[in-house]
């Protein structure tokens, strides 16, 4: 997939993942938005290849990228959090 792919499901992700899981801590913009779903596909894809759920070289799927990048939302949402007090 090419890079513009990439950012654009980054992207659609991220979104999925801010309406799912929505917060006060939680990033706002296109960018971060965009840096937040293109970091779940790459934690998925990582988590997926650690556990054999994926072979080296295979990426994770959309849903993957939305799971993982809730997965980094909540742990945006404890780091800020925990800056903030």
């Amino acid at each position: 997939m090419s890079i513009i792919g990439t950012i654009i499901i980054g992207f659609i992700a991220g979104i999925i993942a801010k309406f799912l899981m929505p917060g006060r801590n939680e990033p706002s913009g296109f960018v971060l938005t965009t840096i937040l779903g293109i970091v779940g596909a790459f934690v998925a894809t990582w988590l997926g290849q650690a556990l054999g759920w994926y072979g080296p070289g295979e990426g994770a799927g959309f849903i993957g990228a939305v799971v993982g990048a809730i997965i980094v939302l909540a742990v945006w949402g404890m780091i800020s959090k925990n800056r903030a007090a």
